[in-house]
């Protein structure tokens, strides 16, 4: 079996300016943090990011933000870090907002090949600016292409040695979509378990998704 345990300092060498990463989590709730910390410390910059959204000045993604390491966003909402809406507002930075429901399926999409989705979601607003339009029996809908990137970065709650990894609660969230959707999967996880302690039936992310796992702090 292959030794995928690898330190925070050496997963992050995966990671090089100018990528589109995927991050997991929930306004924080299920964010990697080990790896975005090893991210500012590596000066990586110009990172494109996927995620639900900036979390907050202090956590998860939004340290991204303050360090300036994001020249593009691809996110459902950034209101709880004001330094992101500060950001867009002097052009720093690039904000793509995208329906929650939206970017969860786009990336679902990239992760099982799928050519886009069609969504009602978003007619006659700003967000269909520039989209194709598909009317199927009659009725409307966007056509939203799928969405993929360079890596992708999860936080689970168990994993096992082999990359088997089980998410708690709510800390599930985008997390085994994003898996999915990515060449490159680093998964980080305080608790760390031997093969076969994870029941089969609470795998969320298989181990074949996993290519590097990490050791992080609280899950």
């Amino acid at each position: 079996m292959k030794n995928k345990l690898t330190a925070a300092k050496d997963a992050v060498k995966n990671i090089k300016d100018g990528m589109t990463i995927m991050i997991g989590g929930f306004l924080g709730n299920g964010t990697p943090e080990a790896m975005i910390d090893e991210i500012i410390k590596s000066g990586i910059k110009g990172l494109t990011i996927i995620a639900n959204d900036t979390a907050f000045p202090d956590r998860g993604i939004g340290k991204l933000i303050v360090n300036k390491s994001v020249k593009k966003v691809i996110v459902s909402h950034i209101g709880t870090n004001p330094e992101t809406g500060r950001q867009m507002n002097e052009k720093e930075i690039e904000v793509e907002l995208v329906p929650q429901g939206t970017l969860a399926e786009q990336v679902r999409a990239g992760g099982g090949g799928l050519g886009g989705i069609l969504t009602p979601t978003g007619l006659g607003t700003v967000v269909e600016e520039g989209k194709q339009k598909i009317t199927i029996n009659g009725r409307e809908y966007l056509l939203e292409l799928p969405l993929r990137a360079d890596v992708a970065i999860i936080k689970g709650t168990k994993i096992d040695k082999q990359g088997n990894v089980f998410y708690n609660k709510s800390t599930r969230n985008f997390n085994p979509l994003m898996a999915a959707a990515a060449d490159f999967v680093i998964a980080e996880c305080d608790e760390i378990v031997e093969v076969g302690e994870i029941d089969p039936n609470y795998v969320m992310t298989p181990s074949i998704l996993v290519d590097i796992i990490v050791k992080g702090g609280e899950c």
